[in-house]
């Protein structure tokens, strides 16, 4: 696997973790994937550190622990009125570390400006050490986690000797409008799936414009909320102290 030069290795972990298709999860039953989308943990990201200037890309997840589930009642609200009783499927105990790196928003020209890749690395790092800027969810509110520093491939993890294991058809992520690139997806939300390989507990995750068309949808249009300094809801590199920008 290729390390780039504005890579982030952490590692994430917490009680329980659902990770699902967000496209069929709505109400009723609700059962995770034995593994982490690239979705899922590019949120993660997110809650760690983002700009609109940047797009952060997911390269691998290695999975620690023993893959475990616990089945939960969860009270519901009914379409119908009053409430159900539905059964989710949690993953327990759940450890990753995760590798990735960051590209720039081409679709947002007007935020050049902030194009400086040794800041925004940096200041990722600095949020990693600090447990991210917002709250960590592993796939839903309710699971909630904790990131720190770590070099990815170290230690032990649960299933270093498994050779191979196929894990199937997974959702993959979301396209939003400003982060689309082929011209069918400009203007639109989009959905990605892939076939999930680990092995020997790693999953490398294709770039999301490696997923060929057959595996991608079109869910419906979608505009590009704008950013800016004269809008009020940007400042870029500039809200940072020079402490957490320094190398």
């Amino acid at each position: 696997m290729e390390k780039k030069r504005n890579t982030v290795e952490f590692l994430v972990r917490g009680d329980r973790a659902l990770f699902s298709d967000p496209v069929t999860r709505v109400g009723g039953e609700k059962t995770s994937y034995y593994v982490p989308t690239y979705e899922a943990l590019k949120g993660v990201l997110a809650s760690v550190y983002w700009k609109p200037t940047i797009i952060w890309i997911i390269d691998a997840v290695r999975v620690m622990n023993v893959i475990q589930t616990a089945s939960e009642g969860i009270r519901t609200k009914s379409y119908n009125g009053g409430n159900d009783l539905s059964i989710y499927t949690y993953l327990k105990n759940v450890c990753y570390q995760v590798s990735a790196h960051f590209v720039w928003n081409e679709n947002r020209p007007e935020l050049s400006a902030d194009r400086d890749e040794h800041k925004h690395h940096n200041i990722a790092r600095r949020m990693i050490e600090r447990g991210g800027r917002r709250d960590i969810f592993l796939g839903a509110r309710e699971c909630h986690g904790q990131v720190e520093p770590c070099v990815f491939g170290e230690g032990t993890g649960a299933y270093d000797s498994v050779a191979e294991l196929n894990l199937g058809y997974m959702f993959h992520g979301f396209t939003y409008a400003d982060e689309a690139v082929r011209d069918a997806e400009k203007g639109h939300m989009s959905v990605r799936f892939h076939h999930v390989i680990m092995k020997k507990g790693i999953i490398e995750f294709p770039h999301p414009e490696e997923i060929p068309d057959k595996d991608r949808r079109i869910l419906h249009e979608m505009s590009i909320k704008p950013f800016g300094v004269g809008l009020g809801n940007f400042l870029g590199i500039n809200e940072f102290t020079p402490e957490e920008v320094s190398q």
